[in-house]
């Protein structure tokens, strides 16, 4: 069974997406074939369960870390750096409304187009 046990442990992430009905019938097959005891069938089951746990949740902590600096790369903002600016806005406001000034946005201002002379057709006399 430590032989079967070890090929079950180096599976490694394969236990991840394995649900406990394949696990369950795998271990039944071995016991019919008489690769393992009966009496060991449940423990094995419940070994392979808890492994599979804990590569699911390194795997998570792994995709976590993964995103988490490449969101860091790229410039995106954490929520705490949200949440500390909004704050600071909320304090500006509040001072802003004390002072008896609203805030007011800039309007987006493009300057008008030029206005160009029609072209002058040859010898025309204005």
């Amino acid at each position: 069974m430590s032989d079967l046990f070890k090929k079950a442990i180096s599976l490694g992430l394969g236990l991840t997406v394995v649900s406990k009905e394949k696990i369950e019938k795998t271990v039944d097959d071995l016991v019919k074939r008489g690769e393992l005891a009966p009496g060991e069938s449940k423990a094995l089951v419940e070994r392979l369960m808890e492994r599979g746990d804990e590569e699911q949740g390194q795997l998570k902590r792994v995709i976590h870390e993964q995103v988490k600096r490449v969101l860091q790369e790229v410039g995106v903002p954490s929520e705490s750096d949200v949440t500390s600016l909004e704050q600071r806005v909320a304090v500006l406001e509040k001072k802003l409304a004390e002072l008896g000034q609203t805030p007011q946005l800039q309007p987006d201002v493009s300057p008008a187009p030029l206005e160009v002379p029609p072209p002058h057709k040859g010898n025309e006399i204005e």
